[in-house]
């Protein structure tokens, strides 16, 4: 493994156009003195990058702190945490006008840099100031005329847990700038990033900005669990997803700003609007399923996780940590892995059946770590950093439920993986829907710090698995960058049922970016970018069809919801010496009820050629020039084209034939609403009748039987083998017998899950004809979700 640290780099290549920012008249100049921080800076139990701040530091100190470890570069091996314990930092005496403030804690926050509160409550850790996020400056003298490369690199940095009273000014150089960036009105912080760095239980009590101050580039971000007394203005931010927060107001977004369960959020307006131009803001009333992130807190004078249940139907933050929102579990139960940690003595901790609090650092790995403990936690403080050497795996995960793996960033290794984290081995099949195995801010990287390779970064298997703000990266800046350099093909393979995914990003890998074979997935926020290094058209084609669609749902899935979708095009034409390519759609599904797409928007940045439609053969296309933004508001077919209806004609009064058919044309029998009876739902019905006629001399037996499948909705399904019922001769002749009554498997056994007949004739029986019928009982567990469910019940007759 070579390591190599990186001082250069070319900027990255996304365009959108100027949307107007606030403009600011303070301006704040100069610096102060600051004392030295406390000898003890770096806390002895979690390692030598972990620094515990409490009341005994001054504002000043923290601030000296915060900003030297935010000078890192942008592929650095330094990894960074920092916690406060719980009290007040600063002073709120000088909050109304930033620019002579005293005593404020005040610091940009850098690359691989996290900040959390040590609080039960975001609300126990009070900072009177700001920790920013200022874009990079490329043009001192008039910023505006450089609205790049701005925020669009500005990755890899957290905060959580955390109250601010907002206080901000410039910092150092940028203080003396004709223009700080980090100038901004009094009560307002600024928070202008792209991926990978998420905000989580934060308490904001004034506004936030997602910008630069001339309103510089930045390209998406991530805000959940959170509270913003006032507004949000996300101006130039190309796409943000918003989960299961408070805001007061919202302002601005270009082409794809998604809410998921957030109180205040606006309504929709995806789309073309009636007065001209676009809207580009998706609502979700209720977030479907989400468990909120681990996280290290004091109770009292012991350290403790707090591992959140997962909840389902949400709306607004939660910030309780009683014993009905989750459990607390102690520091003894984790074993505390610092840098230089092998993977056998993480793997022998796992064994022991701990859990792993995993220390800022890089950890090289030269085999994956076995988690095979159902709702084992492996948190990861400060972006600590798993990199695979022998092309093996970093995580595999085994036939289990309920692990959760948070704060983790996977770097490819040079020897290529098939796969760097895996979730259930092929065709896993244990889950809890109550208890899902939960990956939370997983970032995953091929190339930047190195010629990364791997050809998949995460494959899921487990059913029921849900995955919460997931960047998955193939790099187009930095080391060992180049179409057969840092090789991917895929950045997410779904083979799990019932798999949710909130807050999505993959980008730049060579083949499909996510393919999603599992049924009953459902993504809510997708955002991608094709390529930028394809060299020709040729070397980009899916068999016979134009480019690889970035977001592709597998042909046998059945059911499918995916909402605020954005795929983007730059085909780079210092890679590809200018000739055009294209992407036939940025989406790709089965063409069936069913599978739905949502608020799903194509982007020709820049370069060559584009992509022709949004989702299949909808939406129109994406090409110059750059800008171009073509928007569809739902994609959903009444019918399905590869399916074919069937037809067969019996001749009456052939002598000598067996023949059956199902009598009526009515080829829907509706059970009608459940009632709920006690401990469960009930709903009864009549099958459509079987005519069995055998005319045959030999009197030969015959019998006819059925067997259902599982019973599926558009959110969820449940087993056939809740269906019973009590065969009947409706009609006698041909010496039918009626079958055996089936109980529901709600009262035991297998019900109609299993094949059990509905009528027989016994060996030398009369010629004739019969029709045989059932009386369906249906009863389903009280826990199964509201919906409108169908199954198939398949009648099978032999003779």
């Amino acid at each position: 493994m070579k390591h190599r640290s990186r001082t250069d780099h070319p900027p990255a290549r996304r365009r959108t156009r100027l949307v107007a920012g606030a403009t600011i008249a303070a301006l704040a100049l100069g610096g102060s003195v600051v004392a030295a921080a406390p000898a003890s800076a770096a806390d002895p139990l979690f390692g030598p990058n972990v620094t515990i701040f409490d009341e005994t530091w001054t504002a000043d100190q923290i601030s000296a702190a915060l900003q030297a470890a935010s000078q890192e570069s942008e592929f650095s091996f330094n990894r960074h945490q920092f916690f406060f314990k719980p009290g007040t930092y600063g002073s709120a005496a000088g909050q109304n006008n930033p620019a002579t403030a005293t005593d404020i804690v005040n610091s940009e926050l850098g690359y691989y840099q996290s900040v959390a509160g040590l609080g039960a409550s975001p609300e126990d850790v009070r900072i009177n100031g700001a920790i920013h996020v200022e874009p990079v400056r490329a043009c001192e003298a008039n910023p505006w005329d450089c609205q790049q490369p701005g925020s669009l690199t500005r990755f890899w940095r957290s905060m959580s847990n955390l109250t601010f009273n907002p206080i901000q000014r410039p910092i150092g150089a940028d203080a003396l700038r004709p223009f700080p960036s980090g100038l901004t009105n009094a009560h307002q912080m600024r928070f202008a990033v792209s991926q990978a760095a998420p905000l989580r239980r934060i308490n904001i009590e004034g506004d936030l900005t997602l910008m630069g101050r001339v309103g510089e580039y930045a390209s998406g971000g991530y805000l959940a669990n959170s509270n913003v007394d006032g507004e949000i203005l996300s101006g130039s931010q190309q796409q943000w997803f918003t989960r299961n927060s408070s805001v007061g107001t919202w302002n601005g977004g270009v082409w794809n700003t998604v809410f998921s369960g957030v109180e205040g959020a606006p309504a929709t307006d995806f789309g073309p609007l009636p007065a001209g131009g676009n809207g580009n803001k998706t609502t979700i009333d209720e977030t479907p399923i989400v468990r909120e992130s681990p996280f290290l807190y004091l109770d009292g004078d012991d350290y403790k996780v707090f591992v959140p249940k997962a909840k389902q139907d949400t709306r607004g933050h939660d910030w309780s940590t009683d014993a009905a929102a989750g459990e607390s579990l102690p520091l003894e139960d984790f074993f505390i892995a610092k840098e230089g940690a092998t993977a056998a003595q993480l793997n022998a901790a796992l064994a022991d059946g701990k859990n792993l609090l995993v220390t800022p650092g890089v950890y090289y790995l030269d085999a994956p770590l076995e988690v095979d403990d159902g709702g084992t936690v492996i948190l990861g403080l400060g972006y600590a950093s798993l990199v695979p050497t022998a092309g093996n795996a970093a995580i595999e995960v085994g036939d289990v439920a309920g692990v959760k793996i948070a704060g983790l960033t996977i770097d490819a290794g040079e020897t290529l993986s098939d796969v760097l984290l895996k979730v259930g081995p092929d065709g896993a099949a244990v889950s809890d829907p109550t208890d899902p195995t939960t990956l939370t801010d997983v970032f995953i990287r091929i190339g930047g710090p190195w010629a990364g390779k791997a050809t998949t970064s995460i494959e899921v298997n487990s059913p029921d698995a849900l995955l919460d703000h997931i960047w998955a990266w193939r790099a187009d800046h930095g080391e060992g960058v180049g179409w057969t350099s840092n090789v991917g093909d895929h950045g997410l393979i779904v083979n799990g049922d019932n798999v949710t995914a909130l807050g999505l990003f993959v980008e730049h890998y060579q083949k499909n970016q996510v393919i999603w074979n599992g049924e009953r997935g459902r993504t809510i926020f997708y955002q991608s970018e094709i390529p930028y290094d394809a060299p020709t058209q040729g070397a980009y084609m899916d068999g016979t069809r134009l480019g690889w669609s970035s977001y592709r749902v597998g042909d046998n899935v059945r059911q499918h919801l995916a909402q605020g979708l954005g795929v983007y095009s730059f085909f780079d034409n210092q890679y590809n010496n200018g000739q055009n390519i294209y992407v036939e759609s940025g989406v790709q599904v089965p063409q069936r009820p069913g599978v739905r797409i949502e608020s799903a928007v194509s982007v020709m940045l820049n370069g060559t050629g584009g992509i022709n439609h949004i989702v299949n053969d909808q939406g129109e296309a994406a090409v110059a020039p750059a800008g171009t933004a073509k928007f569809l508001k739902v994609y959903e077919t009444e019918t399905d084209p590869n399916a074919q209806n069937l037809q067969v004609t019996v001749p009456t009064g052939a002598p000598g034939e067996f023949v059956w058919s199902i009598d009526g044309t009515n080829d829907l029998v509706d059970l009608g609403t459940a009632v709920e009876n006690g401990d469960h739902f009930a709903a009864t019905g009549v099958i459509n009748p079987v005519r069995v006629t055998d005319t045959r001399a030999s009197g030969a037996a015959w019998s006819v039987s059925a067997q259902v499948g599982d019973f599926d909705s558009s959110v969820s399904s449940f087993s056939g083998k809740y269906l019973g019922w009590t065969p009947s001769v409706v009609e006698a002749g041909g010496g039918a017998v009626a079958g055996d009554e089936v109980d529901s498997g709600f009262i035991g056994g297998e019900g109609l899950s299993v094949s059990s007949t509905l009528g027989h004739a016994p060996s030398g029986h009369d010629r004739g004809s019969a029709k045989l019928g059932a009386q369906l009982d249906l009863r389903i567990p009280i826990d199964v979700t509201d919906g409108t469910y169908r199954a198939t019940l398949t009648i099978t007759a032999l003779s």
